[in-house]
């Protein structure tokens, strides 16, 4: 049944007249009844009782009225939000970040943001770690959190804020002799990390593997407050930014500890492809994220 149809029922039913139906829909009284009566004659039914000068719909017309309505309204509201779309103001955003520890902070961002934004609407993609930038030039993220500044021309980036990576450890633990902790020390170490692999955790990428060293023992531990269960019995060591700590409480015998002489320091960037650049919902999306992270972490 085509949408013009539909138009024609809605508007007669609203108007209960042929001469104000056919002003409203731009056609003469002769081609607005040639119309209705072509609908009749597919349907095999009557959609209007014509009563002196106002028209009544039938049981079977009511029907058809109350599917109209939805119809155009669905329409409607699809044409909405094309438009939407095409202005850039309203959309979906997958993000991924390369730090599993930013996932927690996300969590209560994103209910910030539907609460500000309602019209975007924001999911976070749990396995971007592996290969953040892979997925959005594959268009599988929309925005990525990376370490290293990208250089792909198809892809915009810029820098959010720099940080630094922290060993935790038992205050008798023997990470806790000296100043700093040297890389030769994590060689008799037991390393809690959160999941692998090994070359998504940054201390082990940038501190251990260029310097050939391998902790004694490994353990993936996803649970971050097991994971200080283990550090407070002295039971093992992580390695973290700080701020990825701040909503844990109770552990007064772990300790932070610098990681190398001069610290574990990291920038974090955030990344788009550069054909979304233009999208208004990306950048009060961004301009958001910026005003959330960069000034409270």
């Amino acid at each position: 049944m085509e949408i013009k149809y539909f138009r024609l029922i809605k508007t007669i039913a609203e108007e209960g007249n042929m001469a104000n139906s056919s002003r409203r829909l731009f056609l003469t009284q002769s081609a607005l009844s040639h119309q209705l009566r072509e609908l009749e004659e597919r349907l095999g039914f009557k959609v209007f009782y014509r009563k002196r000068n106002t028209w009544e719909l039938t049981e079977e017309g009511i029907e058809l009225h109350k599917l109209a309505i939805k119809v155009l309204d669905t329409i409607d509201k699809g044409f909405e939000k094309i438009d939407f779309i095409k202005n850039g103001t309203k959309g979906a955003i997958r993000i991924g970040t390369e730090c599993y520890f930013f996932y927690q902070r996300l969590l209560a961002f994103i209910k910030k943001m539907d609460i500000l934004y309602p019209e975007i609407e924001v999911d976070i993609i749990l396995d971007a770690s592996n290969h953040p930038l892979k997925k959005i030039l594959e268009n599988e993220l929309d925005i990525a959190i990376v370490h290293d500044k990208p250089c792909e021309e198809a892809l915009f980036s810029q820098e959010l804020f720099e940080d630094e990576i922290f060993a935790f450890a038992h205050k008798e633990h023997f990470f806790n002799t000296k100043d700093f902790v040297d890389v030769q020390q994590f060689k008799e170490a037991h390393l809690l990390i959160h999941a692998y692999p090994l070359d998504s955790i940054f201390v082990y990428s940038q501190f251990l593997k260029p310097n050939n060293v391998e902790p004694e023992q490994i353990t993936a531990i996803p649970m971050t407050e097991v994971a200080l269960e283990m550090v407070n019995s002295n039971m093992g060591v992580i390695c973290k930014p700080k701020w990825a700590l701040e909503p844990f409480k109770g552990f007064e015998d772990i300790v932070a500890k610098r990681i190398g002489k001069y610290g574990l320091k990291r920038t974090h960037f955030l990344t788009i492809r550069k054909e979304d650049k233009h999208k208004k919902y990306i950048n009060d999306f961004i301009s958001n994220f910026e005003e959330e992270f960069c000034f409270s972490i």
